[in-house]
């Protein structure tokens, strides 16, 4: 009869994290339906399960819960954050910095200034700088170029770097027309656009045909004509509430023209999220962020709220009562 062995544990091998499962009387996972009495089970900074909270504590007998009042929702993303600090519900940014070795990194991308007036000056001066600093920098956040340029020649060489290394670009459209940016090879995944500014139809057309994200501040004119024609948008941060703020601003002001588009507030709100993610490239993967799924961050923002119409309730500007970074809690009011 042959002997049995037993195992022995591994030496050096570390036990797996706790799964921790926070739950909610709402849980919005941005990329499914909501979930009345819900639950997201977390381990380490990833999500494991989002489900109904009695299944997952039943998957998970071991598990901790963290039990919310209120509503869970995905994580908020800022397309160009204006401040120094996060506004409470965000849990990743587009910031543009002048020195990428500033620590007061943020999850998101930051994104390095090219100001160059001239090809001269770029190529004398800032090209071999912003190349140095980005194969040096050693941040926990993804790298980008802020297109802060009119130089057409500087724009054209931006976007072959942005492809060589894989950078995200960020570009104000009130600096160039899409039609300009197009024809310098800037448009396209790799890149998102901020602006303040109405659009044509043909601009927002080609916007959409090079599927590059469009963030929107809250006094957009034509916010509305952009989601209903299908462009994907986010939400730039211009005050202390954020992009949920700044989706609230824009529904405020179709209101006011007298127009009820139908899911208009499920759709600002998914702007104020998934949009963001695609602005800064983060939507898809392990570690995606903008949706609670699994294998995504666990990233996501606590709202007093609650109500038969959820996303409704969040653009009526409740209190964010805790900000969730990575299953890390940043903030608890």
């Amino acid at each position: 009869m042959p002997s049995v062995k037993r195992a022995r544990p591994m030496l050096g091998r570390r036990a797996p994290a706790p799964v921790v499962i926070h739950s909610a009387p709402l849980v919005l996972p941005m990329c499914a339906e909501p979930v009345r009495d819900g639950a997201v089970a977390t381990r380490d900074e990833r999500v494991i399960s989002v489900g109904l909270r009695a299944d997952l504590l039943t998957s998970h007998p071991a598990a901790e819960e963290v039990r919310w009042r209120g509503m869970i929702v995905a994580g908020l993303v800022d397309a160009c954050s204006a401040g120094p600090s996060a506004a409470p519900g965000v849990t990743a940014r587009a910031r543009v910095v002048s020195d990428l070795a500033d620590p007061g990194c943020f999850p998101g991308v930051s994104y390095i200034e090219v100001t160059s007036g001239s090809e001269q000056e770029w190529e004398d001066v800032e090209r071999d700088a912003v190349i140095t600093a980005i194969r040096e920098i050693d941040r926990p956040c993804a790298v980008g170029i802020a297109v802060h340029t009119r130089d057409s020649l500087v724009l054209e060489d931006v976007a072959v770097l942005a492809r060589t290394f894989g950078l995200r670009l960020l570009v104000d459209l009130d600096r160039h027309s899409p039609a300009t940016l197009d024809e310098a090879g800037v448009l396209g995944s790799l890149c998102h656009v901020v602006c303040a500014r109405p659009l044509d139809p043909g601009e927002r057309k080609l916007l959409r045909l090079r599927r590059t994200v469009v963030g929107l501040y809250p006094a957009a004119e034509d916010a509305l004509s952009l989601l209903e024609e299908g462009n994907v948008v986010a939400f730039c941060e211009t005050g202390p509430a954020g992009p949920l703020g700044s989706a609230a601003a824009v529904r405020r002001h179709v209101r006011e023209r007298g127009l009820r588009p139908r899911g208009l507030d499920r759709r600002l709100v998914e702007a104020a999220t998934l949009g963001g993610a695609r602005a800064l490239g983060m939507d898809r993967g392990k570690g995606r962020i903008g949706a609670l799924a699994p294998g995504a961050r666990a990233d996501f923002a606590v709202y007093d709220a609650r109500g038969r119409y959820p996303y409704s309730a969040l653009l009526a500007g409740p209190p964010c009562l805790a900000t969730v970074v990575g299953g890390t809690p940043a903030q608890t009011a």
